[in-house]
């Protein structure tokens, strides 16, 4: 006899416990990375102002140039979860495995580059003479730590495509915990200075990177999955996860250009901006958390040839990426007042703060469907049409960005157009989704 399909209502919680089980864990562990950074300011900045010029310096390159390859782990979740969507663990553990490869690769080329340019690069940020020193020193020993920074990135997409985001959550706390007791250890207690926070963080990362291997190679003798590179598979990885490049260097472009225009605005507006893209950040970590379980879930439909799954999930995404971002929206409001004396007591950074505050927890919504359909479309391997979607986000944002300056407005006006930027994501992500051209059943696409 055949079964009788699943009630709406007993479907609808199928997918809730799907996206719990794999958002929950995949937002601690996003919100781990972060706080490496702010343990090493926190560690280093009791050596003196010029280490921490030097550390802020140094590092804001460092996470520019590991969040460029972030594709490491979007590419390999979806490959990797169609392959499990189609029964096929062996092949999708094959599949980790060459983009860890394809990571290991990317992270020898930038310490080939990163060591003997250091002074430039530091130079080319506009380091001060007294802070320099301090910035090339972490940066070259920091930088021995990439290919341990983007293995993880790598790995980490592995374990979300096999449905798996508490391990990487793990991972990211333990690396957390291991990162500050050696700064601590190694800056003070060995007297090794900026130096020593250095070498911490780049035995914390490649601690992790350690424990990433071990789970993923057990996996692979577990299912007769080979660990030798591969050529073909490399190069297969690196081509699925170049559209995702050139979509995550355009949203670089975008978030550079809005801080290039607050600067022109003046201190105050340049003050209340940094503190408004913080807490903009945080809470796309919170909204990227359903969009890493939709890639996850997505891809497994995908591969297992279920469109209609796919379809019934992306909805029930999208209807919880609204209720978070009504959510997220009406704790901006609400706490606004008292959040901003967490960062200034300067009344003038948080006249300007408030009303654009106000831009920012209205738009939640509309970035919660971003993030989920954006989060979808990776999921179905969907990176050409993302790419060229980000391009066209990039030419309109970018002229209306640049003349905030010209017509006024402020700050206010600066995230206003960061609203539009969304608005347009919105725009090219849901005719995409309408279309369901993303639809490609199958354990590759």
């Amino acid at each position: 006899m055949t079964q009788a399909p699943p009630s709406p209502r007993a479907a609808r919680r199928r997918h809730d416990r799907e996206i719990v089980l794999l958002a929950v864990p995949a937002f601690g562990a996003l919100v781990a990375e972060p706080l490496f950074v702010i343990a090493d300011s926190a560690i280093v900045g009791h050596l003196g102002t010029a280490q921490l010029a030097g550390l802020g310096v140094a590092s804001a390159l460092l996470m520019t140039a590991v969040s460029v390859f972030v594709f490491l782990a979007y590419a390999t979740t979806a490959a990797v979860a169609r392959r499990v969507g189609a029964g096929d663990l062996p092949a999708a553990i094959r599949q980790g495995m060459d983009g860890i490869w394809l990571a290991l690769l990317l992270g020898a080329g930038v310490i080939a580059v990163v060591l003997p340019t250091a002074p430039a690069l530091i130079d080319l940020f506009g380091a001060s003479s007294t802070a320099a020193p301090y910035a090339v020193t972490y940066l070259r020993i920091s930088a021995l730590g990439i290919p341990a920074m983007l293995v993880v990135l790598a790995a980490t997409g592995v374990l979300r495509g096999l449905q798996d985001t508490r391990t990487p959550l793990y991972v990211a706390t333990g690396g957390f915990l291991a990162n500050g007791i050696l700064n601590v250890v190694l800056v003070y207690g060995v007297g090794l200075g900026i130096a020593g926070s250095a070498w911490g963080t780049v035995i914390a990362q490649c601690g992790m990177a350690a424990v990433y291997l071990v789970v993923v190679v057990r996996g692979a003798r577990k299912h007769g999955a080979s660990l030798r590179p591969d050529l073909a598979g490399i190069r297969a990885s690196a081509q699925a996860g170049a559209p995702l490049l050139v979509r995550t260097l355009s949203l670089r472009a975008i978030l550079m250009i809005t801080t290039a225009v607050a600067a022109r605005l003046g201190d105050a507006d340049m003050a209340a901006h940094q503190i408004i893209l913080s807490l903009w950040s945080l809470l796309a970590f919170a909204l990227d958390a359903i969009a890493i379980a939709g890639q996850a879930i997505i891809g497994r439909y995908l591969g297992a040839g279920d469109a209609d799954g796919a379809r019934e999930a992306c909805r029930r995404m999208v209807e919880w990426g609204i209720a978070v971002g009504v959510v997220l929206g009406a704790l901006v409001v609400i706490f606004r007042p008292l959040f901003l004396p967490l960062f200034t007591s300067d009344s003038t950074v948080t006249d300007v703060a408030l009303p654009a505050l106000v831009i920012v927890a209205l738009s939640q919504p509309v970035s919660g469907i971003v993030f989920v359909l954006d989060g979808v479309l990776m999921g179905a391997g969907d990176g050409p049409y993302l790419a060229w979607a980000m391009l066209a986000t990039l030419a309109v944002f970018t002229p209306v960005a640049l003349l905030v300056p010209v017509f006024g407005g402020g700050l206010t006006a600066l995230w206003a157009a960061m609203t539009l930027m969304m608005s347009v994501r919105l725009v090219t992500l849901w005719l995409r989704t309408r279309s369901g051209r993303w639809i490609v059943t199958g354990a590759t696409r």
